[in-house]
């Protein structure tokens, strides 16, 4: 099967922008803390966030929440798995 022009202009386009880099975040989740509080931290502090253990990350891409994962360790290094894709839908629910 041949690409059409179309094709061929829509893969040349999308070629244009995939040296573009982006900040990808995935956060654990948050918490809140007065500066005494944090001034008191030390090594083996425990910070609690707001998320319960076994719950998805967040995964954010230029701030953008994108799309949800699980952590996963991969040669000794931490990854990401992604388990679900947010749709655009559920960005616009998010905003309002």
């Amino acid at each position: 099967m041949s690409d059409t022009p179309e094709d061929l202009l829509d893969k040349k386009n999308l070629d244009f922008i995939l040296d573009i880099p982006l900040q990808v975040t995935v956060e654990l989740g948050r918490t809140k803390l007065l500066v005494k509080d944090i001034l008191q931290l030390n090594q083996g502090a425990v910070v609690e966030l707001t998320k319960l253990a076994g719950e998805p990350l967040d995964i954010f891409v230029n701030s953008k929440l994108v799309a949800r994962g699980e952590a996963v360790v991969v040669n000794e290094k931490f990854g990401v798995r992604l388990v679900d894709i947010v749709t655009p839908n559920e960005r616009v629910e998010k905003i309002l």
